[in-house]
């Protein structure tokens, strides 16, 4: 992508642009699909929690881009399943801090061993030229999600 003098972003192929968007967005729905067991609001919110938890639940809220009331659903239901821990926060005898469980680390390495099973059943079906292809690729694919 260039700029122009107006900064407006100029793509330097659309079709590219285009054709990558709807290929990992289907993509990224099947291997989501594939493995619903838990709701995708509730897996995102378990892994922000596996990564930089221990976490208040408004931190938690913040982090998922949701409303209070909101992530108190969210960890409501990942509790009732024993996903996650609460305990008191030593800081603020108010508050509590939001941990994965033992449960809910096994839970995730399901869920991911299940998409990646997935996705690896799917790339079987491609040529060794297509895999090589995509193989290949990956580099700029990985250099497409880092931040800026």
């Amino acid at each position: 992508m260039t700029e122009r003098a107006t900064d407006e972003p100029v793509f330097a192929d659309p079709q590219l642009a285009s054709r990558l968007r709807l290929a990992v967005g289907r993509l990224n729905r099947r291997i989501r699909l594939a493995s619903n067991d838990v709701p995708p609001l509730q897996l995102s919110t378990l892994v922000t929690v596996e990564q930089h938890g221990p976490l208040r639940q408004g931190e938690l809220a913040q982090r998922e881009a949701v409303s209070a009331p909101t992530m108190s659903r969210i960890l409501a239901a990942l509790d009732e399943r024993g996903l996650v821990l609460r305990t008191p926060d030593p800081a603020d005898a108010r508050s509590t801090l939001v941990a994965i469980s033992a449960a809910g680390t096994r839970a995730l390495r399901e869920i991911r061993s299940q998409r990646t099973a997935l996705l690896d059943a799917r790339l079987a079906r491609l040529t060794p030229d297509e895999r090589a292809a995509l193989l290949a690729a990956l580099p700029a694919l990985e250099s497409l999600v880092t931040e800026d």
